[in-house]
């Protein structure tokens, strides 16, 4: 005999069955939090969708390997400066002998250590060669 309602199914009477087992002070807070769970899942659902949707439109530049990030002047595009065949030379290119003449390379100062700090409790130097 049927009676026009569709029989409940066994994931309904399950989850009536916890619902109903839980003390009454609990069963709202937690059907809240379910609600909101399913809430949040389909609203970041859409927001994905929606920013496939932009990036369809609106393609970006793929990003390059890791490792081979390369420079922000890699993507300015059309904002590019031009590329200049050659470079000028300067005044300072036409000096020949009178060109100031080059410092030498320095040696990089060395750090002092915690042996430089010992004063007379540091070893005593040997004169022998050994």
């Amino acid at each position: 005999m049927e009676t026009g309602q569709p029989q409940a199914s066994i994931a309904k009477n399950i989850f009536e069955g916890i619902v109903q087992f839980l003390p009454d002070w609990l069963q709202i807070p937690i059907l809240c939090l379910i609600i909101l769970l399913i809430v949040l899942g389909w609203v970041s659902s859409v927001r994905k969708k929606i920013a496939r949707r932009r990036a369809a439109r609106n393609p970006q530049p793929v990003p390059t390997a890791l490792g081979s990030q390369g420079s922000g002047a890699d993507h300015l595009g059309q904002y590019a400066p031009a590329q200049q065949a050659a470079q000028q030379p300067s005044g300072a290119d036409y000096l020949g002998q009178y060109a100031p003449a080059q410092p030498a390379p320095q040696a990089a100062p060395q750090q002092p250590s915690g042996a430089d700090y010992l004063g007379s409790y540091a070893p005593q130097q040997r004169r022998d060669g050994h």
